[in-house]
């Protein structure tokens, strides 16, 4: 059974006003499914940033719908937003967004902070979380002590200690070197194989392909290609999106 994780419908995001008006977004129609490691390609300035922020409920849509686990953002205010969000999506940045006077275990706990989890617990998820990205070892560094593949990690640990729905990824490997981001892919490329979970990753990076499941193309606004490699055979079936 297809395991829907969120679904946008006919989403238009408008930015800007008068002579600065932009359609940034053109009537996406996308699903993400559990189990699947999606990636997003295209040109600077074709809204793939902009797509991942309305998904991420970060940007409000100007028109369409979005539904995470069958439950739609259409309606919600800023705070229910905001919760949505805590409880379902995990964030993963190309600059990391550590804070540089907390531990690492410290900056993954944050992530259940802003929830309002107890200490105790979050203690335990967070210790957890940095076990599966490997490390356990460093829970006590800080960032400045750390590699960048390593501080990278301690981001994808905080993106998943609440064990979220679904993880957005903003070019990850764009700051790291060529055997970091094979590292940081393989680990991604594991973390997506939990069903209960979709991870949608936008980049510019072409050493990261072999790792998708899926690969969408977007141009002006509109996804123009949705490709899907077969795990069994590896052979790719192209659907090209219609104007």
């Amino acid at each position: 059974m297809t395991n829907i994780m969120i679904e946008a419908t006919g989403i238009v995001k408008v930015l800007g006003d008068g002579a600065g008006r932009v359609e940034a977004l053109k009537g996406i129609n996308l699903s993400l499914l559990g189990g699947e490691l999606t990636l997003l390609m295209g040109p600077s300035g074709s809204g793939k940033t902009t797509l991942l922020s309305v998904l991420g409920c970060m940007l409000s849509p100007t028109g369409g719908s979005v539904q995470i686990r069958g439950r739609s953002t259409t309606g919600l205010g800023l705070e229910e937003l905001a919760k949505l969000r805590r409880e379902n999506v995990g964030f993963v940045f190309q600059s990391y967004h550590l804070f540089p006077t907390l531990t690492a275990a410290e900056n993954v706990r944050l992530a259940l902070d802003v929830r309002g989890e107890r200490a105790s617990p979050a203690r335990m998820k967070a210790e957890r979380a940095l076990a599966i990205v490997g490390l356990s070892h460093k829970a006590k560094s800080f960032p400045r002590e750390l590699s960048g593949g390593e501080q990278q990690r301690v981001a994808i640990a905080r993106a998943i200690v609440g064990d979220p729905s679904l993880v957005l990824a903003d070019e990850p490997t764009a700051a790291l070197d060529s055997e970091n981001g094979q590292a940081i892919m393989t680990l991604l490329a594991h973390i997506a194989k939990d069903p209960k979970r979709a991870l949608f990753i936008v980049t510019h990076d072409p050493r990261i392909l072999p790792f998708a499941g899926r690969i969408l193309r977007m141009e002006d606004g509109q996804i123009v290609s949705d490709e899907r490699r077969s795990e069994r055979t590896g052979a790719v079936r192209t659907l090209k999106i219609a104007s």
